[in-house]
């Protein structure tokens, strides 16, 4: 079997890309990441690990280290408008974690990713994919600084818009299934005094919930909400800021102050729901990976799960079938494509129980939680909701694969 070194040019620092420069260093591989921003990023969302993804963690060597960086967080409460609480839950309960699961800040993630993938690895922060010309035998690669490269695989992890896809497979319109949702998220103060507590509000087609961590001193805002189809991919981040003001405008609770409070985020995101859906994840010596390939959308809670899973199987396949790419490609794309379809199903359905669409909904479902957070037991009857997550989250048989003495062979 030939284990000569191969390069891989990988876009993307994230979860994703930062998880198969890891695997691809320990198998051998040359690879460098590529990354616009200027560093890794420590903004975004707490995310979830579970099933086959902890597995995943633990071949890494990262798993207790995974879960010495948990949130901590307690409790979830869901009020109404006026404040009043509704339930109160304990934050596994309220997230659809098993005991297992692992809940962190992205950010936190990402370093611990990073520290574990730098022997062996070149980053380039600051920079990005301009062009690329496939020419059969390695890939030709225009860098938005002006350098250039050459490379014999490319690995698109650069999120759901994803600048690698659009220039193999084409534009976004072409891959892009919209959910009917728009999300944002940002860092706020924590004028609400949480002590590793979540809060969330329930109003007719608006969600909006806000926490703290026992790792920041701040909160973490997020807005979910269903719209029409929203035109702002052109808008800088006041315009954003202004379409989210409109959509939440006279809505009650916190909600005023959470978007006031956005104008100061340093990290302000805002977003459709939306997801990926390909005929195929690979051309020619390029690959997608993550949510580039198959994004489930924040609505499934599994697009951190799938992109540590897919990374193990793409960067095995890669070492498994040295010196021909394809059949690594479709080897990977059998492996993980039924996985990633599973979790896709997740996100349409969950949307829906986290954004109610009428006030009639949002009265009746209350009074439900009322009554539930009174019964014995709840904690067990709200398990069977999110049963679903956790059959999807391990729905994937995960191949050993390993080097010994010299080769890496599948075991399993």
């Amino acid at each position: 079997m030939n284990t000569t070194p191969r390069t891989v040019l990988i876009s993307g620092a994230g979860v994703a890309g930062l998880a198969l420069a890891h695997w691809l260093a320990r198998h051998g591989f040359t690879p460098t990441v590529v990354e616009y921003a200027e560093g890794l990023r420590s903004g975004g969302y707490k995310v979830d690990v579970r099933g086959a993804a902890l597995t995943v963690l633990d071949r890494m060597g990262l798993l207790d280290a995974a879960r010495a960086l948990r949130t901590e967080v307690r409790t979830g409460t869901i009020v109404d408008g006026r404040g009043k609480r509704a339930a109160s839950m304990d934050a596994d309960t309220f997230g659809g974690r098993v005991h297992e699961d692992a809940e962190l800040l992205r950010g936190d993630l990402h370093r611990l990713l990073h520290d574990s993938a730098r022997d062996g690895v070149e980053y380039l922060f600051g920079d990005s994919i301009a062009a690329l010309t496939d020419t059969g035998e390695h890939v030709e690669v225009a860098f938005a600084s002006g350098r250039t490269g050459r490379y014999d695989l490319v690995v698109g992890a650069d999120g759901l818009r994803s600048a690698t896809r659009n220039l193999v497979f084409g534009p976004d319109d072409r891959h892009l299934t919209d959910l009917g949702h728009y999300i944002a998220v940002a860092t706020v103060p924590n004028r609400l005094g949480l002590d590793r507590e979540e809060m969330t509000y329930i109003g007719a087609g608006r969600t909006a919930l806000v926490y703290s961590t026992a790792r920041e001193e701040g909160a973490r805002a997020m807005f979910l909400w269903r719209s029409p189809a929203l035109d702002y991919r052109g808008l800088d981040r006041a315009g954003r800021e202004r379409l989210l003001a409109e959509a939440y405008a006279g809505e009650g609770w916190e909600v005023p102050s959470l978007l006031a409070d956005t104008a100061s985020s340093p990290d302000f995101l805002f977003d459709s729901l939306s997801q990926v859906k390909m005929d195929r994840w690979s051309r020619g010596r390029v690959v997608l990976l993550g949510d580039a390939a198959h994004c489930a959308s924040a609505a499934s809670g599994q697009g951190t799960s799938l992109a540590l899973v897919g990374a193990y199987i793409l960067a095995g396949e890669l070492a498994a079938h040295a010196g021909d790419h394809a059949a690594a490609f479709g080897a990977y794309e059998r492996r993980m494509r039924p996985f990633a379809e599973t979790n896709q199903a997740l996100g349409p359905a969950n949307v829906k129980r986290m954004v109610m669409k009428t006030k009639g909904q949002v009265r009746f479902s209350l009074a439900m939680l009322k009554l539930l957070n009174k019964m014995p037991g709840k904690e067990r009857m709200l398990a069977k909701v999110v049963e679903p997550i956790h059959r999807a989250a391990n729905a994937i048989d995960l191949p050993e694969y390993r080097i010994a003495e010299g080769d890496l062979r599948l075991r399993k």
